[in-house]
């Protein structure tokens, strides 16, 4: 290995979503610091904040259609009963909803849990509540993947927070996408919602932290075996 390819492996990528923000940031402190070094040095931290939260580092991803992997990095804030948003169209019976909350330094791109084709995407405008709270599930603005898997319909719920004002999808409905596959990203504090068919079994407990295309939430079909692994 060159010492350039060591180099480049020892830092993160940022993801370009970030870049606008990270030049506003380092304009911004450029700009304070004519005025005032405090403030130039608050501008600096700031900007480092900025950049590490648009961070977007490599995972890999277990390959197994038994499990079902987090699409975010957080605290799992709920795993229980729950409807779907009615827009997403799989009706008013309840399903295992697990909730992953991601705070202001969370890695905030967004993965699938699973394999399969996306029958379905539909954003919805709604409140800015704290993320944390259950009724942010319905109130909130938000953006649903519907994914027919091989284990059933998945459904992945992007969810808006306090802060978080901007909900990024670059997936379409129609394609395919792979477990641990990116395919969105929110703005600074929010939540993703999983919900699974009531077959699938939860592996997480309530205040876990999760490794977003990493942790397994779920599986279906009892024990999943060893399975292979891909780095995404």
């Amino acid at each position: 290995m060159s010492l350039v390819d060591t180099v480049k492996n020892a830092f993160v990528p940022i993801h370009r979503e970030g870049y606008p923000f990270i030049a506003a940031f380092g304009a911004a402190t450029l700009f304070l610091g004519y005025f005032s070094s405090i403030l130039f040095w608050v501008g600096l931290i700031l900007t480092a904040w900025c950049v590490y939260f648009f961070r977007d580092p490599e995972r890999v991803t277990p390959v197994d259609d038994r499990l079902v992997v987090s699409p975010a990095d957080g605290i799992i804030s709920a795993v229980g009963p729950a409807v779907p948003p009615r827009e997403l169209g799989l009706g008013n019976i309840e399903m295992t909803r697990i909730s992953v909350f991601m705070n202001v330094f969370s890695c905030h791109v967004n993965r699938a849990p699973v394999r399969g084709r996306i029958s379905k995407i539909e954003h919805r405008p709604g409140k800015f509540l704290n993320a944390e709270l259950d009724k942010a599930s319905t109130e909130n603005e938000r953006n649903g993947l519907v994914i027919d898997s091989p284990n059933g319909t998945v459904a992945a719920v992007q969810i808006a927070g306090l802060v978080a004002r901007r909900i990024v999808c670059w997936a379409e409905a129609g394609g395919s996408i792979a477990i641990g596959e990116r395919f969105g990203l929110i703005r600074f504090g929010s939540r993703v919602d999983v919900f699974l068919p009531l077959a699938a079994t939860p592996r997480v407990a309530v205040g876990q932290t999760a490794v977003g295309g990493e942790t397994v939430l779920a599986e279906f079909g009892g024990v999943a075996g060893t399975p292979l692994v891909r780095i995404s």
